[in-house]
């Protein structure tokens, strides 16, 4: 038994629209899939948790595609990685597929609070898991930024320590130019399939421990995520259509928004200094973690965990979209400012080039 889908008017459409625009920017600019912003999104416009993420991971398929193409192009795509990481990323999105299908079929006897109890373990998923992932980029880019730009690069402690380790089999990759152990990186692929399937935010676990456990550049391991979730995501579509959670309609307009969207933050890593990328995705993870904190009161009371006035639902809810559009938004126009500035200062640069006197060759030289 699948979800009910909700009613798709104009006003909708053009909000999920906005979400896979602002989704998919994000992606390109910091290879997380966006989903951080759009699960929630669709979650606040009235879909069902379990909807939210299903359609989510169904158009991830195709703008990893894209996404991952464009990386390729600039070289930062490790493929053998990515493949790696795929095998045992499968069994994590299974495993997610099944208690997400579970939660909400036992709640489906609720009556009104339908889908309750997937709405909240998604919620506080995305809370728990976001919460330390945003924070330990925040320290590290702060830190970073204190120091004058010295050592601006990601922390390597763990990368050391876990090289120290050398558990056998160790791997090379040579695109990414690390080695790492088979250990490490099933148990990073199983991570990554879990929270890309629970919540489809498998980024913001593969592209933190490619870089702080097994050593790539950021960049590359942007670009390898984006390379994974192609497959992560005709993976757990597959999985959860045959659930039944699939609403095509929510996927299309996802992906007609985030066509756009993720060409120009592809474009964003090219020429925004890596320490500000870290910077803003840090910010605007925390943001989106206040977002869905907020709405959580709400499904607890409708599972009954919580007793107050249901007019509160749709305050809780209102309050959370709200806060959600207006970071998601402020943190793309962010973004996109800074894009258009270095853009336009290389084009300065280029006519400045142009338009400089070319040596002349003496006359007496010449005689």
């Amino acid at each position: 038994m699948g979800a009910d889908f909700i009613d798709i008017n104009l006003m909708i459409a053009l909000q999920v629209i906005v979400l896979g625009f602002v989704g998919g920017v994000l992606s390109g600019f910091i290879g997380s899939g966006g989903a951080f912003f759009m699960t929630p999104g669709m979650m606040n416009l009235g879909v069902e948790g379990v909807v939210a993420v299903a359609s989510n991971i169904t158009h991830k398929f195709g703008k990893a595609m894209v996404g991952s193409h464009k990386h390729g192009e600039a070289g930062h795509v490790d493929k053998r990685l990515g493949a790696s990481l795929l095998v045992t990323a499968i069994i994590g999105i299974q495993l997610a597929v099944w208690v997400n299908s579970a939660l909400f079929r036992g709640a489906s006897s609720h009556g009104p609070s339908k889908g309750a109890g997937a709405n909240l373990y998604i919620s506080l998923v995305f809370v728990i898991i976001l919460v330390f992932v945003s924070a330990a980029m925040l320290r590290d880019a702060l830190r970073a930024k204190s120091n004058d730009g010295a050592g601006s690069g990601p922390s390597r402690r763990l990368v050391e320590f876990f090289s120290r380790l050398k558990m056998p089999p160790m791997i090379h990759f040579k695109t990414a130019d690390v080695t790492v152990s088979l250990w490490v990186l099933m148990v990073v692929g199983i991570a990554t399939g879990y929270l890309a399937g629970t919540i489809g935010v498998g980024g913001f676990i593969g592209v933190p421990a490619m870089i702080y456990i097994i050593g790539v550049p950021t960049a590359v391991a942007a670009g390898t995520e984006l390379y994974l979730a192609m497959f992560m995501g005709a993976y757990g579509a597959l999985s959860y259509a045959y659930q039944g959670f699939v609403d095509i309609r929510m996927t299309v307009l996802l992906f007609l928004g985030s066509l756009l969207g993720i060409y120009l933050g592809v474009y964003g890593v090219k020429v925004v200094n890596e320490m500000y990328i870290r910077i803003v995705t840090g910010v605007i993870i925390v943001l989106c973690v206040i977002s869905r904190a907020i709405a959580i009161p709400m499904y607890m009371r409708q599972l009954g965990f919580l007793e107050f006035d249901k007019a509160w639902d749709y305050r809780c809810n209102l309050a959370s979209k709200i806060f959600l559009f207006a970071s998601g938004i402020t943190g793309v126009l962010v973004i996109l400012y800074h894009v258009i500035r270095a853009y336009r200062q290389r084009r300065k640069i280029k006519k400045t080039l142009q338009v400089l006197p070319k040596p002349q060759t003496s006359s007496r030289g010449a005689s």
